[in-house]
């Protein structure tokens, strides 16, 4: 029997405030990224002339307003939110999640390769390696109890009819997260066969969203064997998620504690450091080169 080969993307959501972060993530992808795939970046219609900098043979720029439904609309003047004709006002940080969970409507690609666009590639890495036994790699690690992980598995389990269950509250947020576009579009079925409204309405009708619980609970809770994941924990990208910027010393210290799995770096824009900063350390991570 053939094996089953896969195609993959990469997606990417980004604004302008964060666009020397994302190219120098562009930058990444070119250099170590294999096979070679199509990179979708999506920013919002104000921000795409910006982008289109980072526009080439395969990085494509999508804008937020051609993915999203009529009765979404930016606000004019309102920086945090969304005008909707069917649900409350909706939040910048909603319309992003949505956006992910979306874009499986607009691309082809078997396999979604989520990545922010504060994480830079470090080291060569093939994509293929998050196959085994023609199964797609889904992040999933031991249950964890802080507020906002607590949160995403209720609005899940509430968006997806789950009741009254006390299954463990796995975590499947990280970088570098992929899921199965075929799974995506059954995740579309299963939330309108239990909203009785397009999937976006009941997305947009949540006041939380976490857009990795949601999709790794509904493959946890419904599509089991049948989901075409194999489940790992391991961390390959070396993460910063914390709000405090960092001094030189301690930057050189985090970049000094990289394993030899992670193949790449992620330093959360809420800390507010610049990139050029960091981007001489990243350089230097075996040698590197520009």
């Amino acid at each position: 029997m053939q094996k089953k080969k896969f195609d993959f993307a990469i997606i990417t959501p980004s604004y302008a405030p964060d666009f020397t972060r994302c190219q120098l993530l562009s930058w990444s992808i070119q250099k170590f990224v294999s096979p070679s795939i199509t990179h979708y970046i999506i920013v919002d219609r104000r921000d795409l002339s910006l982008f289109r900098q980072l526009e080439g043979a395969n990085t494509e720029i999508l804008t937020v307003e051609s993915l999203l439904p009529w009765w979404i609309q930016r606000i004019p003047f309102f920086k945090n939110g969304w005008l909707s004709l069917k649900t409350f006002p909706i939040r910048n940080w909603l319309i992003q999640q949505i956006v992910k969970i979306e874009i499986a409507n607009w691309i082809q690609q078997d396999v979604l390769v989520f990545v922010d666009s504060d994480t830079s590639f470090i080291r060569p890495f093939n994509l293929e390696s998050f196959i085994s036994h023609e199964q797609v790699r889904l992040f999933q690690e031991p249950p964890y109890n802080t507020k906002a992980h607590v949160k995403g598995h209720q609005t899940a389990e509430q968006l997806l009819g789950i009741s009254n269950e006390t299954f463990p509250k796995l975590g499947y947020i990280g970088n570098v997260i992929t899921w199965r576009r075929d799974n995506v579009l059954k995740l579309y079925q299963k939330l309108e066969s239990v909203s009785r409204k397009s999937y976006i309405e009941t997305l947009a009708n949540s006041w939380y969203l976490a857009e990795y619980i949601l999709y790794g609970v509904f493959v946890n809770y419904f599509l089991k064997e049948n989901s075409g994941h194999y489940f790992d924990s391991q961390k390959i990208v070396h993460e910063y998620w914390y709000p405090q910027p960092l001094s030189d010393k301690q930057l050189q210290n985090f970049f000094a504690q990289i394993q030899p799995q992670q193949v790449a770096v992620m330093i959360s824009a809420k800390a507010g450091i610049p990139v050029e900063r960091y981007e001489h350390l990243l350089w230097n991570v075996e040698g590197n080169l520009v």
